[in-house]
């Protein structure tokens, strides 16, 4: 099964077009190449390395919940379930 995960973006990088995300505590480096007008702090969507599109973070809040109760957050390596996204 392949899902797409909501990260925050906490570093970005403009000469390379990458940023480091963070899931819980697990951080990441993930191209922007299909992204536009993304800050850090924003939330995105992420999947095999790409940033795929900017969410919400209530979207964001959904998507991981949803996952929380699916039990797919623990083991992606981010936070318990229903933790709050920062």
């Amino acid at each position: 099964m392949c899902l797409a995960i909501p990260a925050q973006i906490v570093e970005i990088d403009v000469a390379s077009d990458t940023a480091v995300v963070a899931l819980g505590e697990v951080r990441k480096a993930v191209s922007l190449a299909l992204v536009e007008d993304v800050a850090c702090g924003d939330f995105v969507l992420i999947h095999v390395g790409y940033a795929l599109n900017k969410i919400s973070p209530e979207e964001a809040e959904r998507t991981l919940a949803l996952f929380g109760e699916a039990e797919l957050i623990e083991e992606l390596g981010g936070p318990a379930a229903g933790g709050a996204v920062s």
